[in-house]
């Protein structure tokens, strides 16, 4: 119980100085730019926590899932493929190599003239950034399977999907979830970016909104609430993969201890 609270100390502890700062430092401004937090909270709660909530935070939410889905189950089959096959892994490198270069943002024109301007588009837009981190943490986590495990796997007869299921993955899995981690953070920018061109609602759709009527506490509003998606999202991540890679925690806690 004692490591549990001493645990969330840690974690709330710097955020709560943080905004005890702010608040104490902001209390009596003036400043038209910088307004006093407890106005921003009251912003936050009243807009966010209301009828904003379902028009703009949950449409964003929704597709930020349904891209990051898409990339994830994507890129984790096409990096199995690519990591396991050298043949494909020299057929489809140089093509990937010169997608990954080009910054999502600048294709979000295309993107529109393909799909519209609709949630599709904007799908699209969050799935092709995110993947990159995914597939190339996952080719590098299967080309650094164990060489020893392959071959006693292989002399035992265990090749196909047995093989796929209970090695490659397995042994892949901590590299993989190392690109879901980073991948999720690059899809939460995509959503507010693709939210900037053409759309009717959603987080980046707002902020940018209060921006252009001079709503400023309204927009501070809004990028505490894009860092409190973000928080949500990496505790429940940070959840999953704890649960996932349970044995491999507790393989490198037991090797450091030992």
């Amino acid at each position: 119980m004692i490591a549990v609270l001493r645990r969330i100390g840690f974690t709330l502890g710097l955020p709560a100085v943080l905004l005890a700062l702010w608040w104490v430092l902001s209390a009596n401004s003036t400043n038209f730019f910088f307004p006093p937090l407890s106005q921003i909270l009251e912003s936050l709660v009243q807009e966010w926590f209301g009828p904003r909530l379902r028009a703009d935070a949950l449409p964003s939410i929704l597709r930020l899932l349904a891209g990051y889905g898409l990339a994830a189950a994507f890129a984790i089959t096409l990096g199995l493929l690519i990591g396991t096959s050298r043949t494909v892994r020299g057929f489809l490198e140089p093509v990937l190599e010169f997608f990954r270069a080009i910054p999502p943002p600048l294709l979000v024109p295309i993107f529109m003239l393909m799909l519209g301007i609709g949630d599709r588009m904007k799908v699209v837009v969050i799935a092709f950034g995110c993947m990159w981190p995914i597939l190339l943490n996952t080719v590098e986590g299967v080309r650094a399977l164990d060489e020893v495990l392959s071959d006693t796997a292989r002399s035992f007869g265990i090749t196909g999907r047995a093989r796929l299921r209970h090695l490659v993955l397995p042994a892949a899995s901590p590299q993989i979830f190392a690109g879901l981690r980073q991948g999720l953070s690059v899809a939460i920018i995509l959503m507010v970016i693709s939210e900037l061109f053409a759309a009717s609602n959603g987080l980046g759709f707002a902020v940018v909104q209060a921006q252009r009527s001079f709503a400023i506490a309204e927009t501070w509003a809004g990028m505490l609430m894009l860092g409190l998606l973000g928080v949500l999202l990496a505790l429940l991540f940070r959840i999953v993969e704890n649960h996932q890679l349970a044995w491999y925690h507790g393989l490198r806690r037991s090797q450091r201890s030992s």
